[in-house]
């Protein structure tokens, strides 16, 4: 299992994180996903299939891109 924190400035509250949460959890693979308004950060648990590229393609697609 992988896990990657991702800075995503453009969160500001716990709606952006919940809109995050549902769409990472649809990609095959991911098991956990963490978000924090505060912080900025998302932190995702993952094996294969899913990818850090796909994860990474996923959040800039819903206008959440990761730094």
């Amino acid at each position: 299992m992988e896990s990657k924190t991702f800075s995503i400035p453009n969160i500001s509250c716990d709606h952006c994180v919940m809109s995050i949460k549902k769409e990472l959890s649809e990609i095959e693979g991911v098991s956990s996903i963490e978000g924090d308004p505060n912080s900025k950060e998302v932190t995702v648990e993952y094996d294969a299939p899913a990818t850090l590229e796909k994860l990474k393609s996923t959040l800039k697609d819903i206008n959440y891109p990761a730094e």
